[in-house]
């Protein structure tokens, strides 16, 4: 069982400032008004200041109602910011924890300019803030923006920020349905094995959308959406023919779109209506040679006035860091396999024009 951590002598916590110059330490001493709200911000056994110290290789140890930083001075000052921050959100009695933490540390760390602080989604149930600037600018685009793509790999937020806004629209009257859809492709396995009806076999291909939702609007209101139809989940071919108007309209795992129905589905879009499409273009289960309808869309797209393409990458995986570690390898060996295809692959021979006359 781990120990209370009392007051430390500064410069012995558990950092990895001790292996830095000591020409590059600062010493830096955070105040806070009221001490019966420290135990929030410390976190249990002060794992709130571990993860600090951990993320940005300081050390940081509580002595009364003080934080006192030390290692090189840029990450103190980005500690400092995280720490102040995080005790403003305990002082309105907003619960914090390990992803507000590392959301702060990331968006701190952002050197351009372009996105001002942390951009958040607020429902009735919950609070979504940004974790990455990659996410700031996600959320920013589909405040300003009636047509968002988000791409990037698995684990970046794109499917759940752009339910989480949907909730946020539908609460507001800002739209008065929410459709979410996805392309039943099949991964491998065999939809016409799968018992049930046409609805039951398609449910688990749906099923993330279904989570977002309970996640971010109370499930009562869910359940009752979705019988009414102002919550409607359904497979991509069922949106054929349709306009949707006063709508806010997803498109999920949209890699798996050939370039018909991409093109039939961003024209379904009516009067008052927003539409976000998401996909990670790394897991196509597309027919081999078969071109992936998202990959066509982002380049014919990419300066149409009126959408917003918003790109993630590994490093805004915010699932936890072992899913981006598993993404970055599977991305090592892709990029060496098509290199070793490269240079294993013979050179073109023209043919020989002394033989025909």
């Amino acid at each position: 069982m781990t120990a209370f951590r009392g007051p430390q002598v500064p410069g012995a916590g558990r950092g990895k400032s001790q292996t830095a110059s000591p020409s590059a330490k600062k010493r830096v001493v955070v105040p806070f008004d009221d001490n019966q709200l420290l135990p929030r911000l410390l976190g249990e056994y002060d794992s709130h200041l571990a993860l600090i110290e951990d993320r940005l290789g300081i050390d940081a140890h509580a002595h009364g109602n003080v934080v006192i930083l030390s290692g090189p001075g840029p990450d103190c000052e980005i500690a400092r910011d995280v720490l102040e921050q995080l005790y403003q959100r305990i002082v309105k009695g907003e619960d914090i924890g390990a992803g507000d933490i590392d959301g702060l540390i990331r968006h701190a760390r952002q050197a351009e300019p372009v996105v001002a602080g942390q951009a958040q989604i607020g429902t009735r149930r919950k609070v979504v803030k940004a974790r990455t600037p990659a996410q700031s600018t996600y959320i920013r685009a589909l405040e300003k923006t009636d047509m968002v793509f988000g791409v990037g790999p698995a684990g970046t937020g794109k499917t759940y920020l752009a339910v989480a806004f949907a909730a946020h629209c539908l609460e507001r009257g800002l739209v008065e349905r929410i459709i979410l859809s996805r392309p039943a492709v099949e991964a491998g396995e065999r939809l016409g094995f799968l018992p049930g009806d046409m609805r039951e076999k398609v449910d688990p291909y749906l099923r993330p959308l279904y989570d977002a939702l309970y996640d971010v609007l109370l499930p009562e209101k869910v359940e009752r959406d979705l019988e009414t139809g102002v919550i409607e989940i359904a497979p991509l071919a069922f949106m054929r023919g349709r306009t949707l108007t006063n709508a806010f309209v997803i498109l999920d795992e949209a890699q798996n779109t050939t370039t018909m129905q991409m093109k039939m589905f961003l024209t379904r879009l009516g009067e008052g209506s927003k539409m976000v499409v998401t996909g990670d273009p790394s897991q196509i289960d597309l027919p081999t040679g078969q071109r992936s309808g998202l990959d066509e869309a982002v380049n014919l797209l990419a300066h149409v006035p009126g959408i917003d393409i918003v790109r993630f990458a590994n490093a805004d995986i915010v699932r936890r860091d072992l899913v981006a570690r598993v993404v970055e390898a599977y991305d090592r060996a892709s990029l060496a396999n098509q290199a070793q295809a490269t240079q294993s692959k013979p050179p073109s021979s023209k043919p020989d024009q002394s033989k025909t006359s």
